[in-house]
């Protein structure tokens, strides 16, 4: 978390330039027209390029005026996040990387560096051409030590990095050259100094010709159309496939496969063939939710005996042809919904707050057990 503050000197004014009112307006139209707020950290960065390098106080009103937003919320932001210069930068703002990989291989010289030629850390040179600023990891510890540099053509990495060559970069850039990005050495993005060793196409085939030594080793990689990921199952588009059905590796062996697309799996036939098919009879009988024509098994439970209801609602269930425990007991979570926007509209959910299905069944059960004894 930062806690940065903004500069004691501010601009009296500011306005977009035209591009770049241009460009936050593309953001602002990704969002729908009342979370227009949603593009206020792309336009701060817009805003700060386009206010050259920083972000003023006016400009951050500028931004807010624009989304419509209260000015302590865009300052709120523009507070937290360290990517936000709120102080006047370089012309070339250097921010240097100074956590352990790069400290390791010589950050500490690259801090001499700006020392000597800028001053303390957060002040911009006499020329006003250069200032920089110490930053956790930019993510390039693979090339230690490096630098972020900010400046008109874009925010652009150098790495690999030494005293001399860190110098020689800011000698570019204040005289107006543009230096090479990336390793300041021979190396080639991450790969080792002097070129890559492994997976080249030479050692590749070195590689196999001592495979055909090994004893046992399979001279042809032989392709299983059924695993072809390396996951146990797959999803195809007809379900999974059994891998240990036989099939032919070859395509042309395989007429149903012919002009398909194999990355759904080859298959010889339906996956699911043989397998047993769902039954459609039921399991057995179930209990009416719903009696229309009364209590059909004589004298009706007495409903009272369940928490929470008493006269009036056991008279309300009854109306609308519930009577029995059983019938209470099958309720799901529908069947509460229809009878509580029925039968109880005023009190919403009382039948799960009072366990009311728990409690019928149980009853249903103890009565059961008492009718068979």
């Amino acid at each position: 978390m930062s806690a940065q503050r903004m500069a004691l000197v501010q601009p009296e004014a500011y306005s977009f330039s035209a591009a770049a009112e241009a460009e936050i307006d593309m953001w602002i139209a990704k969002y729908p027209a009342d979370r227009q707020r949603s593009a206020l950290i792309p336009a701060l960065w817009i805003a700060q390029k386009d206010a050259g390098g920083w972000l003023p106080e006016v400009a951050m009103r500028a931004v807010a005026d624009k989304l419509g937003m209260a000015y302590i919320r865009v300052y709120e932001v523009a507070t937290f996040y360290t990517m936000y210069n709120l102080s006047p930068v370089g012309e070339h703002f250097v921010q240097l990387c100074g956590t352990t990989p790069c400290w390791l291989r010589g950050a500490d010289d690259l801090k001499a560096v700006m020392a000597r030629r800028v001053g303390p850390q957060n002040t911009v040179s006499s020329d006003g051409k250069l200032s920089w600023l110490e930053v956790e990891c930019l993510g390039a510890c693979a090339n230690a030590p490096m630098v972020q540099i900010s400046n008109a053509d874009g925010d652009h990495y150098y790495e690999d990095l030494t005293a001399e060559s860190f110098d020689a970069l800011l000698d570019d850039l204040v005289a107006g050259r543009t230096p090479k990005r990336g390793p300041q050495n021979d190396r080639h993005t991450s790969e080792p100094e002097g070129g890559a060793i492994a997976l080249t196409t030479k050692n590749l085939s070195n590689a196999r010709g001592k495979m055909k030594k090994l004893p046992n080793a399979d001279q042809k990689a032989a392709i299983n159309y059924y695993e072809w990921d390396p996951k146990e199952r797959r999803a195809t588009r007809g379900g999974w496939v059994d891998p240990t059905k036989k099939a032919s590796r070859d395509p042309k062996k395989r007429p149903d496969n012919m002009g398909k697309d194999m990355t759904a799996g080859l298959v010889d036939e339906a996956p699911n063939k043989g397998l047993p098919k769902r039954s459609s009879k039921p399991v057995g009988k179930k209990p009416q939710v719903i009696y229309k024509d009364g209590p059909t098994d004589g004298t009706p439970d007495d409903l009272k005996k369940i928490k929470g209801i008493g006269p009036k609602f056991e008279s309300d269930l009854n109306a609308k042809g519930i009577y029995y425990y059983r019938q209470i007991g099958a309720w799901k979570v529908a069947d509460v919904k229809l009878v509580e926007a029925d039968a109880l509209s005023r009190f919403p959910g009382r039948i799960k707050r009072d366990e009311w299905v728990k409690q019928a069944k149980a009853l249903a059960k103890a009565a059961s057990k008492k009718a068979s004894s």
